[in-house]
């Protein structure tokens, strides 16, 4: 058996609690541009990271139900904050900026990933983050960075294939052996990965119940 294999559906008990976690009140925090702005660290937190264009926000806004709680920029790579949400009191979602390309200013760029990688080696609360692959295009070498970054500050991460509906019937085993693979590298990696779409809903309670567990543990 893989060491990695896809996300098996949650049990009725944990898919049940995190529908609830996700189906409560998500109310939008603040908008992050600084390290000092981050809002106290008195709750556990999760956070969503991915390239440019990876169906994040769409994720997002699936997990919890609502059309625009993330917003996606028409321009991919403009978000520029992290973004923190508040889960019924219980826990961050944290939206991080996407990575990988931005048609924006060399300057503002750099500036916005410097303060995802801060954020992602020095934050005690983040109890996990979700690193989101296109499943029509596997990980990519800047994939493999955030992942090394995540492996040398011991945050553990789980690999999250987004857009699974758009592979051809059979595709997304070979997808997931091979994300499998890749994964191996990374002492960080959580031992499952879970397979998703927004516009289907799949996934969705295997992922929900993944983060309602990171509240109770």
């Amino acid at each position: 058996m893989s060491r990695f294999p896809l996300a098996p559906e949650p049990d009725e008990e944990a898919a049940e609690a995190g529908r609830k976690l996700f189906a409560g009140r998500c109310d939008f925090v603040k908008g992050v541009v600084a390290m000092e702005g981050l809002p106290d660290a008195d709750r556990p937190e999760i956070c969503f990271a991915g390239r440019s264009n990876v169906g994040k926000s769409s994720l997002i806004n699936a997990l919890t139900g609502r059309k625009a709680l993330a917003r996606a920029s028409n321009t991919p790579g403009r978000t520029q904050e992290i973004n923190y949400f508040d889960l019924g009191g219980r826990l961050y979602l944290v939206d991080l900026p996407g990575y990988g390309y931005a048609e924006a200013p060399l300057a503002v760029v750099a500036k916005w990933q410097a303060l995802l990688k801060t954020y992602l080696a020095g934050r005690a609360t983040l109890r996990r983050a979700y690193v989101l692959i296109d499943a029509r295009h596997g990980a990519k070498a800047v994939d493999h960075e955030i992942m090394a970054l995540l492996d040398t500050a011991a945050v553990s991460f789980q690999a999250v294939l987004t857009k699974a509906d758009k592979l051809r019937p059979g595709g997304l085993e070979a997808v997931a052996a091979k994300l499998g693979e890749d994964l191996k590298r990374h002492p960080a990696a959580y031992p499952e990965i879970i397979a998703t779409s927004s516009e289907k809903g799949e996934g969705l309670p295997a992922l929900r119940a993944a983060a309602w567990t990171l509240t109770v543990e």
